[in-house]
């Protein structure tokens, strides 16, 4: 590849209302790569329509499995940088322009901080990673990726970690990084991946394994 090549991984289950939009608007920043996790309704056939590579799951594996085949794709295609963004609309496209200056830069880590948390657990889990670390916002969907950082992990997600795991391993071996503070669209509907009660009990035991893992 001769310039700066950039994976825009969206992971994706039943996003039909919006998968089109996202892929189409995030284009002219990197390639989309949609993973469709085994998903019921048209958000396959849209995330292709709209131009996006699509791997698909056979079986629903969640939120980190996602990450994990979007990721292995990125890193088989040998683009420079990865950018998680989320399917459901709620991220703003035009952020990716800063995302991507910071990583031509030279910056491994670019994460995203949205103006609050969606749910008490990510506050408290907040509250750690701030204390701990510095890190505000450790549970935004909206995250950048030097390539070196990944290969230097080997994976995205070992544990079902709610897309926390190769950060912290960058927070814990002093890779360079930049927060940059993010827009977040309001959700019309509900979240696919996890639900309210189901969140906030998986959110607290992957803050248990970190602090245990420390």
């Amino acid at each position: 590849m001769d310039k700066y090549q950039v994976a825009i991984v969206i992971p994706a289950f039943n996003e039909e209302n919006t998968i089109f939009d996202v892929v189409h608007s995030v284009k002219e920043y990197g390639t989309a790569i949609v993973i469709d996790d085994a998903s019921t309704d048209n958000t396959r056939q849209l995330a292709i329509n709209a131009g996006a590579i699509v791997i698909i799951h056979n079986r629903n594996k969640g939120y980190d499995e996602a990450l994990n085949s979007g990721f292995v794709e990125a890193d088989r295609r040998d683009f420079d940088a990865i950018i998680t963004f989320d399917a459901d609309g709620q991220h703003s496209s035009k952020m990716l322009k800063k995302y991507i200056d910071n990583l031509k830069q030279g910056v491994d880590l670019v994460l995203g901080v949205r103006p609050k948390p969606a749910r008490f657990s990510e506050w408290i889990f907040m509250l750690y990673t701030l204390i701990r670390f510095g890190w505000k916002d450790p549970l935004c969907g909206m995250k950048g990726y030097s390539m070196i950082l990944y290969r230097s992990q080997g994976y995205f997600d070992s544990y079902n970690s709610v897309g926390t795991e190769l950060s912290y391993y960058g927070f814990k071996n002093k890779y360079s990084l930049k927060q940059l503070s993010i827009p977040i669209k309001k959700r019309v509907d509900t979240p696919r991946f996890f639900s309210i009660f189901r969140s906030n009990i998986c959110i607290l035991k992957v803050l248990v394994k970190m602090v245990i893992n420390k």
